[in-house]
C-alpha cells in the first residue's frame, strides 16, 4: 500500500524514530500507527516510555490551596508569548481560574468576581493583549485527613510558573501542619523533578505492565535470546518501568539514596504516627501541545521516494 508523507511524520512525531524507519514500519502494518509503534519499540528503534512531550505552548501553571490545605486545584492556561504570561492582567484572570477551580468543574460559564464568564474575561483580555489565550485543563484534588501540599518551578510570581505540583498527605489530625507541609513540599519537588506517571505499583493498569513485558520479550527475542531468557529480561524490565514511573518506587531526590515510599515511613517513624501520599497532580506548561515545525514536512517528503 502507499504510506503518504503526513502518516509518516506523524509517526516520527510521536515516536522520535528515523523516518525511513517510520515508513517501513507503516509499511509492514498496513498503515496502522498504533501497531507501527508497537512494532518499532519491539525492534528496539524508539523508547516512548522515556519520550517527553515537547513544550510548545507559552502561558501559566497556577496552584492553589484552600484554607484548611485539604482542598486544592491546579490550572493551565495559554497564552501565544511568554511576554503575556508576564502581564498582570493575564495573571489576574489565571489567579481568579484557580480559585474557581477549587469550587466547580465547569470552569469556562463560572462567574469571575466581575460577573462575567470566565470565557468572556478571556475573550476581553484577547481583545487587549492582540494573542490567542486559552483554558487548557484542571484539576482538583481533595483530602479528608491530612493536608495537601503544593510546589510551582520556575515561578514567575507566587502560586504561578511553568510546572505545578499538588500532593496530597494523609495523616492524623494531631501532626503539625507546617511539619507535615515542609516534607510534602519535598515530595512535590520530587515529583517535578522525577516526573513519575503513576502513585504505586497497585495504581498501573494491568495492560500497561503487559505490554511492557510483551515488548521486552520481542526486543530480547530480536537479538536471538531464547524464549526462557527474554521472559527473565521481561521480568526486569518490569521492576525497571516501576522504578521509573512509580512514584512510591523512585529514588527520592532529595537524598539520593531511599525509596519515597522508604522516606515517608521514616518521616512517620519520625512524629511517631502513620503517614501516607494518597494522590498527586503534575502540570507541567504546553505539555503535549506541538508548534507547528518549518520544513520538516518537505524533509518528510523527501524521504518518501522511493529507496532500493
Amino acid at each position: 500500500m502507499e504510506i503518504g508523507a503526513a502518516l509518516v511524520k506523524q509517526l516520527r512525531d510521536k515516536t522520535g524514530a528515523g523516518m525511513m524507519d517510520c515508513k517501513r514500519a507503516l509499511l509492514e502494518n498496513n498503515g496502522d500507527i498504533t501497531i507501527a509503534e508497537e512494532y518499532l519499540r519491539k525492534k528496539g528503534l524508539m523508547d516512548a516510555a522515556k519520550k517527553s512531550s515537547r513544550a510548545a505552548a507559552e502561558g501559566l501553571v497556577a496552584v492553589t490551596v484552600s484554607g484548611d490545605r485539604k482542598t486544592a486545584s491546579i490550572v493551565e492556561v495559554n497564552s501565544e508569548t511568554d511576554f503575556v504570561a508576564r502581564n498582570e492582567k493575564f495573571q489576574e484572570l489565571v489567579r481568579e481560574i484557580v480559585s474557581i477551580a477549587t469550587t466547580t468543574d465547569d470552569i469556562v460559564n463560572a462567574r469571575t468576581s466581575n460577573g462575567k464568564a470566565v470565557k468572556e474575561e478571556i475573550d476581553s483580555l484577547i481583545s487587549l493583549v492582540g494573542e490567542n489565550l486559552t483554558f487548557r485543563r484542571s484539576k482538583k484534588i481533595n483530602v479528608d485527613r491530612g493536608i495537601i501540599s503544593t510546589y510551582v518551578h520556575s515561578s514567575i510570581c507566587p502560586g504561578m510558573g511553568k510546572i505545578g505540583v499538588l500532593v496530597a498527605m494523609e495523616a492524623p489530625q494531631e501532626l503539625d501542619v507546617n511539619t507535615i507541609d515542609e516534607f510534602g513540599r519535598k515530595v512535590a519537588m520530587h515529583i517535578a523533578a522525577a516526573n513519575p506517571s503513576y502513585l504505586c505499583q497497585g495504581s498501573v493498569p494491568s495492560e500497561v505492565v503487559a505490554k511492557e513485558k510483551e515488548i521486552a520479550i520481542a526486543q530480547a527475542i530480536e537479538t536471538g535470546k531464547p524464549q526462557a531468557i527474554a521472559e527473565k529480561i521481561a521480568e526486569g524490565r518490569v521492576k525497571k518501568f516501576y522504578e521509573e514511573s512509580v512514584l512510591l518506587d523512585q529514588v527520592f531526590v532529595i537524598d539520593g539514596k531511599a525509596k519515597v515510599s522508604d522516606a515517608v515511613g521514616a518521616f512517620g517513624k519520625d512524629h511517631g504516627c502513620d503517614v501516607k501520599i494518597v494522590d498527586f497532580v503534575k502540570f507541567v506548561l504546553g505539555e503535549g501541545i506541538e508548534k507547528a515545525e518549518t520544513n520538516f514536512a518537505d524533509e518528510v517528503a523527501a524521504f518518501m521516494a522511493p529507496h532500493s
